[in-house]
């Protein structure tokens, strides 16, 4: 298993494009591996014969892990069959081969979110450690430092997977229960092939109303629309369950809060229109108003660099390069792919940053590496009606900006020292920052600053 990008720790085996006794040539695409980041296929690293498959459909590995075995073609091209190791500390030893009993879990366990960083007297101090609590279950890289950033003893959270193995999603599931003060409910399956497993159902919050002491509130089951014909249905792909579960997360992890700034781009748009041939000549691309608003964004993340943070646990870090997530639209989900070091650059050198990762996306090259690392987002979701709306902060960043339609219209300005009614080009531009991390003074005067850089236009193009 590859390391596909700086914060990709395992991945999920979807289909393999090949079978045992296969002749294969040097990269040849042999398996699809889809991860939180990116779904991709993986290319044979030389010419030769599969004797053996040894990882699943279905199955999440860690990096490194072993997918297949491939009798070389030459001895040669033995030393291109290197895995790259995990860049976190490795997974503890496997589950022990000879049967135990299973081991019935209570019918309820209710913990909330102040208790469950109680119950951790002293903190985490590895991964390592935290594994060694309980040898007889499994962690991935990425359960086990979520866990050790969170402070929560993987020994109360049920799990779902073969064995009662803990994915990030019970994880994740786990937290949300203990924020919201839902209860945790294990209930033990039928043992399959005779190993005892264990599923985990979690209760939606509790209703408004308190029960009764010692009485367990009803939980909030919403109606079950069932299709009828003429319905279409259409299954979530992983992208958008991905998408879906980033979402969710993020509203119910970062308190939102929403400012909006009307923004006068009659400048900036008459500064594109002179240099837009010129431009689409030398470069081979067409400038658009985004760059003009990416840069405008970077320099105002230079002056409010509190701004260009990420929440890690209990911490906040400041962070040093501007890595500019740019969100943009594909037939399958949005996709935010980073601009990395844009504190460096012009905007003729974010609009190229820009046109490659579109190109990317287009030929379906876009890669792990392209889309991890993200400091703050900027997004613009197109001209057709859009007068402003707040997007959903990316996680762990603290703050994105969304763009709103371009317009002509009739304001008041002030001219010769008296007002003037004026046709002028105008945007909305609206903020959603993170309140943990960022006050509404700061979160204002950093909007107002954007806006003012693009008013005044003064790029080099």
């Amino acid at each position: 298993m590859p390391q596909m990008g700086e914060s990709v720790v395992e991945g999920t085996v979807t289909k393999w494009l090949v079978k045992e006794g296969d002749t294969v040539v040097e990269d040849q695409p042999l398996v699809e591996i889809s991860t939180d980041k990116v779904d991709t296929e993986i290319p044979s690293p030389g010419a030769g014969r599969i004797t053996k498959i040894v990882a699943e459909e279905g199955q999440t590995l860690p990096v490194g892990a072993k997918l297949a075995v491939i009798e070389q073609a030459v001895a040669e091209t033995v030393a291109k069959l290197k895995m790259v190791p995990p860049k976190v500390a490795a997974p503890p030893p496997a589950m022990p081969t000879e049967s135990r009993p299973a081991q019935r879990a209570p019918a309820s366990m209710r913990e909330s979110a102040p208790s469950a960083r109680a119950a951790s007297a002293a903190p985490i101090q590895d991964e390592g450690e935290l594994a060694s609590a309980d040898l007889h279950r499994r962690y991935s890289p990425v359960v086990l430092k979520m866990a050790a950033e969170e402070g929560i003893d993987l020994g109360r959270v049920p799990g779902t997977g073969m064995g009662g193995r803990i994915s990030k999603r019970d994880l994740t599931r786990y937290l949300e229960s203990l924020r919201q003060g839902g209860a945790a409910i294990l209930e033990p399956l039928q043992p399959a092939n005779g190993a005892a497993q264990a599923a985990t159902a979690l209760t939606a919050p509790p209703a408004v109303s308190q029960a009764p002491s010692g009485a367990t509130a009803p939980a909030f089951r919403p109606p079950i629309y069932q299709p009828v014909e003429g319905d279409i249905v259409e299954p979530f792909t992983r992208r958008r369950k991905l998408i879906a579960e980033h979402m969710v997360f993020s509203k119910t992890h970062s308190p939102h809060v929403g400012t909006v700034a009307e923004v006068d781009v009659t400048a900036a748009m008459a500064l594109r229109e002179r240099h837009k041939n010129e431009f689409a000549r030398r470069e081979g691309f067409a400038l658009t108003f985004l760059p003009l608003a990416a840069a405008a964004t970077v320099k105002a993340l230079k002056e409010f660099p509190r701004m260009n943070a990420s929440v890690v646990g209990d911490s906040v870090v400041i962070r040093k390069g501007i890595n500019l997530g740019i969100a943009m639209d594909t037939d399958e989900g949005l996709l935010v792919p980073v601009i990395k070091a844009a504190e460096g650059m012009s905007v003729v050198g974010i609009a190229r940053a820009m046109e490659a990762l579109r190109r990317k996306i287009a030929d379906k090259k876009i890669s792990a590496d392209d889309l991890a690392g993200g400091s703050f987002t900027l997004s613009n979701p197109g001209r057709e009606g859009n007068l402003y709306g707040f997007a959903i902060i990316n996680q762990p960043q603290v703050g994105i900006l969304r763009m709103g339609e371009v317009k002509k219209r009739a304001v008041v300005i002030e001219a010769a020292g008296a007002d003037a009614i004026a046709i002028r080009t105008m945007m909305y531009l609206a903020l959603s920052y993170d309140h943990r991390v960022v006050d509404g003074v700061l979160g204002n005067r950093f909007l107002y600053r954007v806006a003012r850089i693009i008013e005044e236009a003064d790029f080099e193009i």
